[in-house]
């Protein structure tokens, strides 16, 4: 489970890079009931925070690097983000963007691990992340599809010294590694990993990439929202055992999310 007490190593802040940010703060509004308070000004609407019932649960930004893809930018707390850099780089991967503080609320930093996978860090300040996780309308899991779990399991347990749980999916659909942060008992996991086919990975070209999982009351309800406003579903809406009824998304830029009702305990 995620929890906001944001111990070294677990998911702390999301944000979306969009090419139209109007477009998807209305996406996102109506599919996770959220509400969008711009930080911009005028009408362009350049930036600013999701909320649900108040509390912040991630940001939108215009998508401006060149050639990227719209996509979600997991963030995971670090006290250090000058040493968490220098073990990306022990570990082979790449400094996207590197550390730099936002003013008084934290320090960021962005990187690549070594097959191309893309994630991000925050040092927090007087800003220590998202105000609502675990809740219907907010960041439930967070899940990363890789070509080699092997090398990626490496990779990110030198980084931030996670611990992985191998379970076998169900029907014969490989294997599944369950993340959680150093030190911390299983209950505390957060995420979990997966490896496909690089043919698979269809939305970078073979890449590995990092998606949000969002809690919702009820999934084909959700995805019903998400394509009647552009969206799509690649793949659900369908029941996992022990994990709930779940739909792996793309919105109409396609960055790529999973709604999911967790099963009842």
């Amino acid at each position: 489970m995620i929890t906001t007490d944001f111990v070294p190593g677990s998911p702390c802040w999301l944000d979306l890079g969009a090419p139209d940010v109007r477009a998807a703060a209305s996406f996102y509004g109506t599919v996770l009931g959220w509400e969008y308070e711009s930080m911009g000004e005028g009408q362009d609407m350049e930036g600013g925070m999701f909320r649900k019932d108040g509390k912040i649960v991630a940001g939108l930004g215009k998508l401006t690097e060149e050639g990227a893809r719209s996509a979600w930018m997991i963030y995971y707390s670090v006290p250090d983000a000058e040493a968490t850099t220098q073990a990306v780089e022990r570990a082979g991967g790449t400094v996207r963007v590197a550390p730099m503080d936002l003013d008084e609320w934290g320090r960021m930093a962005q990187y690549s691990d070594p097959l191309g996978g893309q994630f991000a860090v925050w040092q927090p300040g007087t800003n220590k992340g998202v105000e609502l996780v675990d809740d219907p309308g907010s960041l439930s899991w967070t899940e990363l599809y890789t070509s080699d779990a092997a090398a990626a399991k490496e990779f990110y347990g030198s980084v931030f010294g996670w611990q992985f749980g191998d379970m076998e999916l169900p029907g014969g659909g490989g294997t599944y590694s369950l993340i959680t942060p150093a030190g911390l008992p299983e209950e505390r996991m957060h995420g979990g990993l997966m490896q496909l086919r690089e043919e698979d990975l269809t939305l970078t070209n073979g890449r590995p990439y990092w998606h949000p999982v969002f809690a919702v009351d009820d999934c084909d309800a959700a995805v019903a929202k998400v394509t009647g406003n552009g969206g799509s579903a690649q793949m659900g809406p369908e029941d996992v055992e022990g994990v709930g009824r779940l739909a792996v998304c793309l919105d109409p830029s396609n960055a790529d999310f999973v709604v999911l009702t967790p099963a009842r305990t």
